[in-house]
């Protein structure tokens, strides 16, 4: 299967996502493809460096990586502040190259320590999660967490390259690819009826990590990302449909201190809140809920919500970055495979929908 090539638009300069199976193992050929011709400094984690570091020692030059820690604890400004001084060490000039080797969390990390480093040098993402893959990698928001919520620190560092090999992908925990795929769900529901019935239907194929099965899955996803950003790179407008389920998502993981759960896991318990919201509208119907709440039921366990509070993931929704004006831009679903970003969702609609995954209201 030949690799899939996605060009995504950009402020900066269009720049190629590519996507197939041993596409990593063609890194140093792609980089010389696209002019990033001097040697990168490589940003990962512990664990996919010992999985996956002596893939890319031709890449590398044999050099180490410059290791972070894994999970979301590690999105911070301290973690950042350490990037630097390894940069600093590595003599990474103006005309240097960073390329984040890790899932969401070395991509936002690394992406937002070359955003600002002497002012920005180039990026390139290699994701090895699947929803690094389908989501993360792409687009160019970059950024870390502090204590009052997810991101609030962060810049738009658009990529010079994307690599995602879903060969990657067969050493991830069960957990974490499930993870990913609750990202590919969000595709499906924002954007393709078609995509969201493919992924329900083969979901066997999809965790035995199928590759005539998960090359097309995320060839599609990266797609529809692709034209979202391509029509609006900082979010002004359409690429708010991106944040489906990621408001109440985002306050789940703040008011767990990140320590609960894989990010995709708040985000489906995120989709649902909104889905509920959107079938007590009118928006979709009860059995398109129903749907979605199946599918993502159907893939595997959630943590358990029942000891958390309405109240608090209200209070942590205030702080969120999509509150504009004083006004939250929550995002619904209009049946399945399109959106609607509302300003008017009150708390009594937020309070239901609390309810409706199981927390205390």
């Amino acid at each position: 299967m030949d690799p899939v090539r996605i060009d995504v638009q950009s402020e900066r300069a269009p720049y190629p996502v590519v996507i197939g199976a041993g596409v990593l193992s063609q890194a140093p050929s792609f980089f010389e493809r696209e002019g990033l011709d001097q040697v990168p400094v490589i940003v990962s984690c512990p664990p996919v460096w010992r999985l996956h570091g002596e893939r890319l020692t031709t890449l590398s030059g044999g050099a180490s990586a410059a290791l972070i820690g894994d999970g979301e604890r590690a999105k911070t400004l301290g973690t950042v502040a350490r990037l630097y001084d390894a940069f600093l060490e590595r003599h990474l000039d103006r005309s240097g190259i960073v390329a984040a080797f890790g899932g969401g969390v070395v991509g936002d990390v690394a992406g937002f320590a070359a955003a600002t480093y002497l002012r920005g040098v180039r990026l390139v993402q290699i994701p090895t999660t699947l929803l690094a893959q389908v989501d993360s990698a792409i687009g160019g928001k970059v950024g870390v967490n502090l204590p009052a919520g997810k991101n609030l620190a962060g810049a738009f560092h658009a990529p010079r390259l994307v690599l995602c090999d879903p060969e990657l992908l067969a050493t991830l925990p069960r957990r974490e690819f499930r993870s990913g795929l609750y990202e590919v769900v969000k595709y499906g529901v924002i954007a393709s009826r078609g995509l969201f019935d493919r992924l329900a239907g083969n979901l066997s194929a999809i965790f035995a990590h199928n590759i005539t099965a998960l090359v097309p899955l995320v060839a599609e996803c990266c797609r529809i990302k692709a034209e979202i950003v391509g029509r609006d790179e900082r979010e002004s407008g359409p690429r708010r449909a991106l944040n489906f389920g990621h408001t109440v998502g985002h306050a789940l993981e703040a008011i767990t201190k990140y320590r609960r759960f894989r990010h995709g896991e708040a985000i489906a318990y995120g989709m649902i809140a909104a889905a509920r919201i959107s079938a007590r509208r009118g928006l979709m119907t009860e059995d398109e809920f129903e749907a979605l709440q199946d599918l993502v039921r159907h893939m595997g366990p959630l943590p358990l919500v029942t000891d958390l509070r309405g109240g608090d993931v209200l209070d942590a929704i205030t702080h969120d970055k999509k509150v504009v004006d004083g006004r939250l831009h929550f995002v619904l679903a209009s049946g399945l495979g399109s959106t609607a970003t509302v300003t008017d969702v009150t708390t009594v609609e937020l309070a239901e929908a609390m309810a409706a995954i199981g927390l205390r209201v």
